[in-house]
């Protein structure tokens, strides 16, 4: 019996191709979930972090043009009503519904700054979707692989169990091969949960770092038309 079971360890393949293919299909299905999640979860933090940088670049050289005390108008005459970048976006929205709200003779429609106000938030909103686009996933992924994982786990025992019972043998050299692939689930799922979570936390409070600095440019955009209006 001893030299039956050195047989068996000896034969066991514990590296991480050899545990996944000795695995049952369930298995093999929750690994490969795991894993593509991981994949996008990592492709959505590198994508993220070249669109946050972008925007921040963006951001600081479009306030440099604004203040520096070119006329309002011959800047939104050079970026168009349509501009490609973010900060950009939210100051068009605000000189597009200032033009707007001039009649043909000059004065201004009453409640101009209102939906001026409103223009920009709009505007602010949509870039804020833009940015938080795939935040959501990584949370999913960080909250679910470890559980995905354990399913996969609690499977694999389950089998190995069943085959301790049909070979009516508990000894570890039986055991460990069914325990080892089943727990290489759990691990991947850990594998693919920690830098969701970490990510998501920072690319989280990296979007919201950018959206308030939209908002706080978006108010003093509108004191500036405030002060035109009273005057």
């Amino acid at each position: 019996m001893e030299t039956e079971t050195l047989a068996l360890a000896h034969g066991a393949d514990f590296s991480l191709w050899g545990l996944y293919a000795q695995a049952t299909l369930t298995v093999k299905i929750v690994m490969w979930l795991l894993v593509l999640s991981s994949f996008w979860a990592w492709a959505i933090i590198i994508q993220k972090h070249i669109v946050f940088r972008r925007a921040r670049s963006e951001q600081a050289r479009f306030e440099a043009a604004f203040w520096s005390g070119q006329p309002l108008d011959e800047l939104y005459d050079k970026i168009g009503p349509e501009p490609d970048g973010r900060a950009e976006t939210v100051f068009a929205a605000g000189m597009t519904e200032w033009r707007r709200s001039h009649r043909v003779d000059g004065a201004l429609i009453p409640g101009a700054q209102a939906r001026i106000d409103r223009s920009m938030d709009v505007a602010i909103s949509k870039e804020a979707e833009g940015l938080e686009k795939g935040l959501p996933f990584l949370a999913t992924v960080g909250s679910t692989a470890p559980f995905i994982g354990l399913f996969g786990t609690v499977w694999g025992i389950m089998n190995a169990f069943i085959n301790i019972a049909e070979q009516q043998n508990t000894n570890l050299a039986v055991v460990a091969p069914g325990i080892a692939e089943a727990l290489l689930a759990t691990g991947l799922g850990l594998l693919a949960a920690i830098p969701a979570v970490i990510f998501y936390n920072k690319l989280s409070s990296d979007s919201d770092k950018i959206v308030r600095g939209y908002e706080s440019f978006a108010d003093e955009f509108a004191t500036i038309l405030s002060r035109q209006l009273d005057a």
